[in-house]
């Protein structure tokens, strides 16, 4: 009981800290405005206090509402803490851009409400488990179908005013879909005794859906040029597959897949070279394609260990800082130190996740706590692979930092989802 309070304590002191580094990287960045003679900025007290003010508000009642129903006390505040790293670097780098993104935090935690609010009825989606991987598969189809090109990739939906990027939202049907699949067949799926070369597999169409997306994800890569979505969607297959089955030789089946698929098309399609030769030397071509990667290397390298200082980098040299690479800008300005407490808050959060799914009643409810979990930390670390070189740039969001309203809103989707999971018996959902 004692230990509970303590953690609900320090929940809430996580929570107050997010939004004092909201205040006072918005004030240095109102000084700084002022002492520059900028006096039409939208980072005006009257532009941006009652936005604040309203997310404020939002947080410590949904913080309220989530220890009332016995739930982690910790997952709201780290979505914060991230949160606001990204509402104070998007304001230093894309003034313009930082109330619509306060607008899709809003937005975000009025989803992460619904989700609470009807957890139950979304967990038992999983029953329609076919349906769930059909959807995911017809949501990313579409932009390979009736796709817009932004930033080289096509991989959004123009409706009107508002781009929709549906491979953020399908990551959440996929996670439902191979937590339900897998908890299904986990004994068929565990023993398997046919024998492929070196490999123990099941029949083929108890593989088969999985043969689907680890396709689909190559489609992704190869049509619509989003190598970020493909790593993503594919490594939350290959893990969840091996968290269900401990079995290693889907993991180096799906390696032989991948590295089959990655040699043929850098074979036959002239873009996906273009991708690998810039990641295997960037600096043959340093003012051309590989320009953004060149500069997020200067930026991590100016920045040392304690950074160049809050808005004394030059971040802005990198184009669309403000969502691909805002990792290096934060890495600029804020050094190793703060990188590494970015990334150190990541694999805590991740830490949070996995401990809900131990504490998982069913198979099918641990599946889907650390297939959410996964998705956080893999996402997280497949964009600060690609700002750092160590994978091919891909195009994908850091969760809850990157400027991003499809990001914002799925991010907060599967949060809930988690918060419904880690509720404890006696609670009740919201």
């Amino acid at each position: 009981m004692s230990q509970r309070i303590s953690a609900q304590r320090m929940s809430w002191g996580l929570l107050a800290l997010s939004f004092l580094l909201l205040a006072f990287g918005l004030g240095v960045l109102a000084l700084r405005s002022s002492q520059t003679g900028v006096t039409q900025s939208v980072l005006q007290p009257l532009a941006y206090l009652p936005w604040v003010a309203a997310v404020a508000a939002a947080a410590m009642f949904l913080q309220a509402m989530l220890l009332r129903c016995r739930v982690s006390p910790w997952l709201l505040p780290f979505s914060f803490f991230f949160a606001s790293v990204g509402l104070v670097e998007i304001a230093r780098l894309k003034p313009i851009l930082f109330i619509p993104q306060l607008r899709w935090l809003l937005i975000g935690m009025a989803a992460f409400l619904v989700v609470l609010r009807c957890g139950r009825s979304i967990v038992e989606l999983t029953s329609y488990q076919y349906m769930l991987g059909l959807s995911c598969l017809v949501l990313l189809a579409l932009p390979l179908l009736f796709g817009t090109e932004i930033g080289g990739s096509r991989n959004w939906l123009v409706l009107g005013p508002v781009q929709v990027q549906p491979s953020e939202f399908s990551k959440i049907l996929l996670v439902l879909f191979l937590s339900a699949y897998l908890a299904d067949h986990e004994e068929v799926l565990t023993s398997a005794k046919h024998h492929f070369l070196l490999f123990r597999l099941p029949p083929l169409r108890f593989i088969a859906p999985l043969l689907c997306i680890w396709g689909m994800a190559i489609l992704m890569f190869v049509v619509a040029r989003d190598l970020g979505s493909a790593l993503l969607f594919f490594g939350i297959a290959v893990f969840m597959t091996y968290m269900a089955t401990g079995s290693r030789s889907y993991v180096f089946i799906a390696l032989l897949v991948f590295v089959a698929a990655a040699v043929a098309s850098y074979a036959l399609f002239g873009h996906v070279r273009v991708r690998f030769d810039i990641w295997l030397d960037p600096w043959a071509d340093p003012n051309g394609m590989a320009y953004q990667v060149v500069q997020s290397l200067f930026a991590f390298g100016s920045g040392g260990v304690w950074g160049a200082g809050f808005a004394h980098g030059h971040p802005g040299l990198i184009p669309e800082v403000h969502t691909d690479f805002i990792f290096a800008a934060i890495a600029e300005e804020l050094g190793l130190i703060g990188s590494l407490t970015l990334l150190l808050g990541y694999a805590v959060f991740f830490l949070i996740g996995i401990r809900t799914a131990l504490s998982g009643e069913t198979m099918e409810r641990i599946l889907l706590s650390a297939g959410a979990s996964v998705v956080f930390l893999l996402q997280a670390f497949i964009i600060m692979a690609g700002v750092t070189k160590f994978l091919p740039l891909t195009g994908i969001t850091l969760p809850f930092v990157s400027y991003g309203g499809s990001s914002m809103v799925s991010g907060y989707l599967l949060l809930g989802l988690l918060a419904v999971l880690s509720q404890r018996k006696g609670g009740h959902a919201a």
